[in-house]
């Protein structure tokens, strides 16, 4: 009787939650009760990534981050990064309004009365201080709220909740394997931002999964059929997803050199155009005749060039052949709650999604690449804002983003009204959700930072059992 009254009341806070691990309610992607349960029960207890570091090096850069009606400045003192809720405390009217700045000087100056903060959230200055009764003024009180936030990668995370697990505990072991390949030291090469006209899980779960590669990427498909179909098709023997058992060792390589291309050519740090340059060096070199020999050979040989040319530019990147068996991680590594980094070598893709509204969500796109010291280009304080169909977005966003408002549509059709998961490789999709569920349901936070270090390598993984 205990667990049906559990279950009954579940079913009265959170009508859409999920049942059946494989089957999610299509109403989770549109309907505003839910996207409201979002808004107070998931988005002020999670660890969100709110900047870039670089867009703060100097003592009092600011920047302001916001999601869900929520403003946070993030500040770099002397003493290090810190964050405040982004409000007056005499009337509450934001202190900034977007954007970014240095406070070093003026500190963050209200704009309704003129009363002022300095970096480290201290009052200065309260304009005619004698009208308010003392007990009015305590400086405790006049100090800007404090959130918290912490370091990693090269960003800053902020969690709204005091106290949750730490961002290294909710993450666990995927943290250091993406450590080892050089994060905290890349930087911005480009930064691109667009409003899609779906619910910001529908734009996330495109994703999570590389299943849709031969549809919605068939470029891909054709240049390397042998990676995919070994991963979602039907060729379940062979040589390994990496060997065309059709072709000599040659003709697998020019299939890898083309694929290499076709990834730079579709997200640029994916696979960095520096880095197909020096891969292309190696495209008639002897190898074994033996298709796996040869091909394992030569990604051996190619990332033992990545690593000491690009560090004989100056680059302080990891060796790469070394951190490919130490520290494995998928080719796309989710961040719970919505953040993503895309992996191959030595540059990364990152992506960033927030809701805007029950059906439109803000999708943000980094390439992130190394520099020798000192050739470090501008840093981007803004985003290059397009329209989700524009033409001059890289290829493989403009190609998933022609799908997502097309999902969206079809959610609102009559008799839609489950998702339906393929237990083993769209199993990412079924567990962050259940995670957002556990948030709803008021889960223990160290039964939630469990289940989320669970997701960090899952994509294209299995439905799990959350414990939730």
């Amino acid at each position: 009787m205990a667990d049906y009254d559990a279950k009954e009341a579940l079913a009265a806070v959170n009508p859409f939650a999920v049942r059946d691990p494989a089957m999610v309610p299509a109403s989770r992607y549109y309907d505003p009760a839910f996207y409201a349960l979002e808004n107070e029960h998931l988005w002020p207890h999670v660890w969100q990534m709110a900047c870039r570091l670089e867009q703060i090096p100097n003592v009092g850069d600011w920047v302001e981050y916001t999601n869900v009606g929520k403003s946070v400045i993030v500040v770099r003192t002397k003493s290090g990064v810190k964050a405040y809720h982004n409000h007056c405390r005499h009337r509450g009217v934001p202190l900034t309004e977007g954007g970014h700045g240095n406070c070093k000087t003026k500190g963050f100056i209200c704009p309704f009365h003129g009363w002022r903060w300095n970096m480290d959230g201290e009052n200065t200055f309260v304009y005619g201080r004698q009208l308010f009764e003392e007990d009015k003024l305590d400086p405790a009180e006049l100090a800007l709220r404090e959130v918290r936030v912490e370091t990693w990668g090269g960003c800053a995370f902020i969690n709204h909740d005091k106290d949750a697990p730490s961002f290294r505990e909710s993450m666990g072991d995927v943290l250091p394997a993406l450590e080892a390949r050089g994060m905290d030291k890349l930087r911005v090469e480009w930064w691109f931002a667009t409003e899609l006209p779906a619910n910001w899980k529908i734009a996330m779960e495109a994703f999570m999964e590389g299943y849709h590669v031969m549809k919605t990427h068939p470029q891909l498909q054709h240049a390397q059929p042998s990676l995919y179909n070994a991963r979602y098709g039907n060729d379940t023997g062979g040589l390994g997803p990496l060997i065309n058992p059709n072709l000599d060792t040659k003709g697998n390589i020019a299939e890898a050199i083309e694929t290499m291309e076709l990834l730079n050519e579709g997200m640029s740090g994916l696979v960095h155009a520096k880095e197909v340059a020096i891969a292309k060096q190696f495209a008639d070199v002897d190898l074994p005749e033996d298709p796996q020999q040869g091909v394992m050979a030569w990604y051996g040989m190619v990332m033992t060039a990545i690593t000491e040319q690009l560090r004989a530019k100056g680059e302080d990147v990891p060796d790469v052949a070394k951190v490919m068996v130490e520290h494995p991680v998928e080719a796309v590594t989710y961040l719970f709650p919505n953040y993503f980094l895309l992996t191959y070598f030595t540059s990364m893709a990152s992506y960033r999604i927030r809701p805007t509204g029950p059906e439109t969500c803000r999708f943000e796109i980094w390439s992130l690449t190394q520099y020798p010291e000192g050739e470090e280009p501008e840093v981007p304080q803004e985003p290059t804002v397009l329209p989700y169909d524009s033409q001059d977005f890289p290829m493989i966003p403009r190609q998933d983003y022609s799908n997502i408002p097309l999902q969206q549509k079809g959610l609102h059709s009559t008799g839609f009204d489950f998702m339906r998961l393929a237990k083993s490789v769209e199993g990412l999709i079924s567990n962050y959700q259940r995670l957002i569920d556990g948030y709803i349901a008021g889960a223990e936070p160290e039964k939630l930072a469990a289940a989320t270090r669970k997701l960090g390598g899952n994509f294209d993984g299995k439905i799990f059992d959350l414990d939730l």
